[in-house]
């Protein structure tokens, strides 16, 4: 009800056209490392080894090893810290929670019957939150030669005036309603002063030196509910399917201020500008997963899996204001607001994030503990954004093609025991999905952790560090700058199981 009223009271447009770019669809192609503490303090290589509710999610043929039935749910407490060099000016912010990261449950029906290989059948039903959107930068920095200006000039030219004066906003395309903020907030001044002019000039004043500051706020979540089924064939060879349905919630909340210091003159300039802009973008999907894992001796198995594209149908609602203020020398100083109180809600689309390939290998020494390996394979340019007949979406999928790449994923993890305590380590390294590895660039982490059995009743402990830097841009048109953002995530993880 809340959020009908907000959309009442400040006014709503519906719009076919579309803001979408290719950082949103590495956002949603993007799996955070979450789960139980065990998988998350081995550094998520479960893909041989399965008896973990969040093994499933690697394999699903990980259900089958299970000897009993188990249910269990994980609490993580995260904090993010990012640090900004923007032109060589140090800033750093960070964001902390605590959230209900894993829960879910395996029952495992077993077959006596000496005369059927099939052994047993396991069903499972798991949550786990995927991302955690959580998170906040701030960069700042004074820019040598580029003004947000370039922005507004790059959406605005080729636009006729009269489509920016004459139209009502809410019946604006995306690139018209850019260049409506930069022309009422006297960023830009069209060459003509007719309707059919399409070139624009900057009215920000030359000579670089703009000090700027970004702030990003973002909130949400992406979910993964998987109902699975596994078999075991005469306990050497496990197979299983999940059945995935993904819910996403993501908010993001951006300001952007600029200001400069250069000589006025006679007719008004920008002084400074802030330029707000309220993204909250939510859907659901659908993907499934097949997998098998041999052992191959009593000691060493080997796992294979796949995970099918996810196919999300997307809902965008963009919200934006500008604030200005113009000079002049001769002291006059007028400021500009131009907040239209509108919330665009663009039509649905379907976004298609890649699939996955995942090898597994593990050593298991007897009940002392083991030794496991995955390497996973993901095509992050097989992104696409439906429908591909739509021109929006075309040269946006093109720019995806040219822009990522194939990924790999290296997960390493070891866990050792000693009567009823286990002592737990990994380490994951992962592929930029940019051709350019710098946009976001390779993932680093290091984990560890501890369990304890009490026999039915099981409590394990884990501390991951993440370390991963990128360089996007404040906008992705016009005015492509960005901060340098070195990313450090801390996460603590608590499990609770119990055998049934």
């Amino acid at each position: 009800m809340k959020k009908i009223f907000f959309l009442l009271i400040t006014g709503l447009t519906f719009s076919a056209s579309y803001s979408q770019e290719v950082s949103d669809a590495v956002r949603y192609a993007q799996d955070n490392l979450t789960g139980t503490a065990r998988f998350r303090a081995m550094g998520g290589a479960f893909g041989a080894v399965g008896g973990d509710l969040s093994a499933i999610s690697v394999n699903p043929a990980g259900s089958a090893i299970f000897s009993n039935n188990q249910v269990g749910v994980t609490f993580s407490n995260q904090s993010v810290k990012n640090n900004s060099n923007y032109f060589g000016t140090q800033t750093s912010d960070s964001q902390n929670s605590f959230i209900l990261n894993q829960a879910g449950g395996v029952f495992v029906f077993k077959d006596h019957n000496p005369n059927n290989n099939w052994k047993k059948i396991a069903i499972g039903a798991t949550y786990e939150n995927t991302n955690n959107y959580n998170n906040r930068s701030f960069s700042a920095g004074t820019n040598p030669t580029n003004s947000v200006d370039g922005y507004f000039l790059a959406y605005a030219n080729g636009i006729p005036l009269g489509n920016i004066t004459n139209i009502d906003y809410r019946d604006q395309y995306y690139d018209e309603q850019q260049a409506y903020f930069g022309y009422k907030g006297y960023v830009i001044n069209p060459v003509n002063n007719n309707d059919s002019n399409t070139q624009y000039t900057s009215n920000v004043p030359a000579g670089g030196k703009y000090y700027q500051e970004n702030e990003i706020y973002t909130t949400g979540y992406n979910s993964k509910i998987s109902f699975n089924i596994a078999t075991s064939y005469k306990d050497r060879l496990y197979f299983g399917a999940n059945l995935n349905v993904h819910v996403t919630d993501y908010r993001r909340s951006t300001s952007f201020y600029e200001d400069n210091n250069n000589p006025l003159v006679a007719t008004e300039t920008i002084s400074n500008l802030r330029f707000n802009n309220d993204l909250y973008t939510y859907g659901n999907g659908f993907s499934f997963q097949l997998g098998a894992i041999a052992k191959v001796t009593e000691a060493f198995r080997l796992g294979l899996a796949y995970e099918s594209n996810t196919w999300y149908e997307l809902y965008d609602e963009v919200s934006q204001s500008l604030y200005t203020t113009t000079e002049t020398s001769g002291g006059q100083s007028f400021n500009n607001n131009v907040n239209p109180n509108i919330v665009n809600v663009y039509d649905s689309y379907t976004l298609q994030t890649p699939g996955k390939f995942t090898f597994s290998g593990a050593y298991i020494f007897g009940k002392s503990g083991l030794i496991s390996v995955d390497y996973s394979i993901k095509d992050y340019s097989n992104s696409k954004f439906k429908p591909t007949s739509d021109a929006n979406f075309r040269g946006l999928n093109s720019a995806i093609d040219n822009t990522l790449t194939t990924a790999g994923e290296l997960r390493v993890g070891a866990e050792y025991k000693i009567k009823q305590w286990s002592l737990r380590g990994g380490y994951r390294y992962e592929d930029s999905p940019y051709k350019n590895g710098t946009t976001i660039g390779d993932l680093n982490s290091y984990s560890g952790g501890l369990g304890y059995s009490f026999g039915a009743t099981k409590i394990d402990l884990a501390y991951s560090y993440l370390e991963r830097k990128s360089n996007q841009g404040f906008f992705a048109t016009g005015f492509t700058d960005g901060a340098n953002i070195t990313s450090k995530l801390n996460n603590v993880s608590l499990t609770l199981l119990f055998e049934l």
